[in-house]
């Protein structure tokens, strides 16, 4: 039995069907995504949707929907789904008997005495998607209708009917092409048996984006029809339907839906999964190895693909990964900081006061998967990691900046620094300027690490430069954060104020290898952390005590930001918390762990099937909020699962030290013993000796 599934009576509920969506991609930016019963509820829903490097590299839509028609004895069965204004029609989801997602998306309809299934995949680096029916039951002659809609317009628009779109259909090997606008490639539409095309160009109009309407977009579009292909198929067989930008052979299609089939990894548990969505962050594009911060709509940012890599390198268990993603990373390193964005179509450079931090906390990682030394790493990476310490220390910008307490200072009214990056279009919706808490943390780990590698590596000049920042950092981290009446850390200062805002960015500095706080220190932070910001789905964003508190994240861009970073649960941070807890209490804290991760299970067939969503409401029951996919979540529980595993390694290993130890000691103990009554043993039968000798002496002088 698949382990993503979900039966009839689970889907007969069109509203709830409509709130969970599949995903599928081609490690090439592409993917196809759409909600379990096929109608599309979002302008980023679509079957075939690619990057066009002619067009800034952005994502296109250009296979909306393929509606499927089973004519049978002269009456058709739809079994499309689409919203119109006030109604659902057709309404096919009432005929999906069974859901599944193994290593394809597959779907098996059933109306009367017919049977369908149908498996939907990405062909890994290529832009294509393969759909494959197969009709397992039918008493009589049956024909198979299916009916491509196109769209060909940005992910981040929407297409309305007009006079300029061309839905004029050529001829190729097993189907069509269409091209309805001159600056996109042909749209490939063939299949894997002869099969009949008829023409037949409609707009079809007015369908509704449920999800768009939510979120304040426009979220009304006119998609164009170019016709139907039609085939006959018999109890048994099947037919391969391709989507492509490419042509290929029709007569392979068959074969190569069973390869990419079997190279699929397999989905049958909760790390298996989590593993295999990460896989789909990864991207091979213009000769570079990056992560997608998300889908559907996020591009590949460099904190982001910092943060995520170590979690999703653990998902293929290579140390290579973290080579080619950090290889391509150094393409966007400018004059000691990383570029806000990973793509070759960027128009402006923007550096954020963290990330190039972020890029010190990865390499550790990397040494801990195994990847190289702190010795090697310094010879690869130590001139990108002098630089970026230089930069900040000599106040090469003035926006990001080491002050005189050897602190790091980030200051942007226009825009915000951290990860809290909303802004308002005139501002910082949440304004952390100043001395901030996480960025100063990740500032002293960098420093200490960077000594480390540097001692290893025996580079005396380096060390001599920097050997007294540690201690000055941490004196001035102290001084400058700590909230002594409060007992934990403030979320940014200055050097009159500091907000004590609880937030769960002071848990960086608790759990870094080099961080400033003492054990005792960081056992207040987590009590506070636990307190307020704890839940099933990660930490808050901002205490539900707080004023500004905002638990769901809901309506137009502005107020879905402002309870994103004012009250929304983000589980990236459960990384973080795990492994601090593990540092202070030890294996004790084991079973804890174990049952916060295993919390995130049943998300895996809420929101995004599979997936991990970007936030959750501040509130029970902390619904799933925003992308349905988001890539340092997911990295993050892999981590913290891997720490978990390490963590138990380490238990058992110590018990069993522990137990050999005693079983040393009981047999030392018992040799001792046995020694003792055999000297016991041997000093009476010696006295005994003495003492009949001694008689018969005595018995001799009478």
């Amino acid at each position: 039995m698949a382990y993503l599934k979900f039966k009839k009576d689970e889907l007969i509920d069109l509203e709830d069907s409509l709130d969970k969506e599949f995903l599928g991609t081609n490690r090439g930016g592409g993917y196809c995504s759409s909600t379990l019963v096929f109608c599309n509820t979002r302008k980023y829903h679509g079957l075939l949707i690619v990057p066009m490097e002619h067009l800034k590299g952005r994502n296109y839509v250009l296979l909306s929907s393929l509606d499927e028609t089973i004519v049978q004895h002269g009456r058709d069965f739809n079994f499309g789904v689409h919203q119109y204004p006030d109604v659902y029609e057709p309404r096919g989801h009432k005929y999906i008997v069974d859901v599944a997602y193994e290593k394809a998306f597959a779907v098996t309809y059933q109306v009367g005495g017919v049977l369908l299934k149908k498996e939907l995949l990405m062909v890994h680096n290529a832009p294509q998607v393969l759909i494959r029916y197969t009709l397992l039951e039918a008493h009589s002659e049956t024909h198979l209708q299916l009916k491509p809609v196109v769209a060909f317009r940005d992910i981040h628009s929407l297409c309305k009917k007009n006079d300029l779109a061309n839905a004029d259909t050529t001829a190729i090997d097993g189907g069509v092409k269409v091209k309805p606008y001159p600056d996109f490639p042909f749209l490939h539409l063939q299949l894997s048996r002869p099969a009949d095309f008829v023409s037949l160009p409609y707009w079809n109009e007015n369908v509704i984006y449920k999800k768009e309407r939510e979120r304040g977009y426009d979220y009304t579009e006119d998609l164009l029809g170019i016709g139907y292909f039609e085939i006959t198929l018999k109890k048994g067989e099947s037919v391969v339907f391709s989507a492509s930008t490419e042509e290929v052979e029709s007569k392979a299609l068959a074969k190569g839906f069973e390869k990419q089939l079997k190279e699929r990894k397999e989905r049958n548990s909760f790390e298996e999964c989590l593993q295999y969505t990460a896989g789909q962050f990864l991207i091979n594009k213009a000769g570079e190895t990056r992560i997608k911060a998300g889908y559907h709509w996020f591009d590949s940012y460099t904190r982001e693909t910092f943060i995520a890599l170590p979690g999703v390198a653990l998902s293929g268990n290579t140390p290579k990964l973290f080579e080619e993603v950090l290889t391509s990373a150094q393409k966007y390193f400018y004059n000691g900081f990383f570029g806000k964005t990973i793509s070759t179509h960027v128009d402006e450079i923007k550096v954020d006061a963290d990330t190039a931090l972020w890029y010190f906390w990865t390499l550790q990682q990397y040494e801990k998967l195994g990847g190289k030394t702190k010795k090697q790493l310094w010879k690869t990476y130590g001139d990108t990691l002098k630089r970026i310490l230089e930069v900040y220390r000599n106040r090469e910008n003035p926006y990001i900046r080491m002050e005189d307490n050897g602190l790091v200072w980030s200051e942007d009214y226009t825009r915000s620094l951290t990860w809290v990056d909303a802004d308002t279009g005139s501002g910082t919706l949440v304004p952390r300027n100043g001395f901030v808490v996480e960025v100063n943390a990740l500032w002293y780990n960098a420093v200490c690490y960077a000594l480390a590698m540097a001692e290893e590596a025996k580079d005396k000049e380096f060390i001599a430069q920097w050997k007294d920042a540690p201690e000055y950092i941490a004196q001035n981290f102290i001084t400058t954060f700590w909230l002594e009446d409060k007992k934990y850390l403030a979320d940014f200062a200055n050097y009159t104020n500091q907000n004590a805002d609880v937030r769960p960015n002071q848990l960086i500095a608790c759990a870094l290898d080099y961080s400033p706080l003492s054990d005792k220190s960081k056992k207040k932070v987590l009590d506070i952390i636990t307190q307020e910001l704890l839940t099933p789905k990660g930490l808050r964003s901002l205490s539900p005590k707080n004023r500004l508190y905002e638990a769901v994240s809901v309506g137009n861009v502005f107020d879905r930001d402002r309870a994103t970073f004012n009250g929304a649960v983000h589980p990236w941070f459960i990384g973080f918390y795990i492994e601090t807890n593990l540092k202070v209490y030890g294996a004790g804290y084991l079973p804890e762990a174990e049952a916060i991760l295993a919390e995130f299970e049943e998300e895996l067939q809420q929101h995004g099937v599979g997936c991990i969503s970007a936030i959750y409401d501040g509130n029970p029951p902390f619904r799933s909020r925003g992308c349905i996919s988001k890539a340092k979540n997911v990295g993050e529980l892999l981590r913290a699962k891997r720490i978990v595993e390490e963590s138990k390694g380490e238990k058992e290993e110590s018990n069993e030290k522990a137990t050999s130890s005693s079983k040393k000691q009981v047999a030392s103990s018992e040799k001792k013993t046995t020694a003792k009554k055999k000297a016991s043993s041997e000093k009476s039968v010696t006295s005994s000796k003495k003492a009949t000798s001694s008689s018969k002496k005595k018995s001799a002088s009478k």
